[in-house]
């Protein structure tokens, strides 16, 4: 049984923006002017149904490296933070070969995800580490 009863899923363009997810925002990919943000978000959703889902685009931090010369995606470089009850029992490296796995076509295609930084949790360890910092 979950222990969070809410379903939190937030939308992060840039470090300072954060907007809550709602229909409209669902949109197609095709339509979308964030199409790899969209896929990433309906893939860990469908996959493993997160309590918590914070995706960030650090793309634009990125963007004056040697590597991304001539590369005109502006969706190359996310950080994700997840809540899952599917990460209980696993350790650290089986929680990120599994979201690996779920996005290995945009990390393969040319203009894709070229880097991807992870924070996987169960809810109880999202919970301690909202008591530390709220102790801090």
């Amino acid at each position: 049984m979950f222990r969070h009863s809410a379903l939190s899923l937030v939308r992060r363009a840039a470090p300072a923006t954060r907007r809550p997810l709602s229909s409209s925002m669902a949109s197609s990919p095709s339509s979308s002017q964030s199409p790899v943000e969209d896929t990433i978000r309906e893939k860990i959703t469908a996959a493993l149904q997160p309590s918590t889902l914070e995706i960030f685009n650090d793309s634009h931090l990125h963007a004056h490296h040697k590597a991304m010369e001539g590369v005109t995606s502006r969706e190359t470089h996310f950080r994700l933070v997840i809540t899952s009850e599917a990460f209980r029992s696993k350790m650290q490296p089986a929680r990120h070969r599994l979201v690996y796995s779920l996005l290995k076509g945009e990390m393969a295609m040319e203009g894709g995800i070229h880097a991807l930084q992870l924070r996987t949790m169960t809810p109880e360890e999202e919970d301690k580490r909202k008591q530390a910092e709220s102790s801090a």
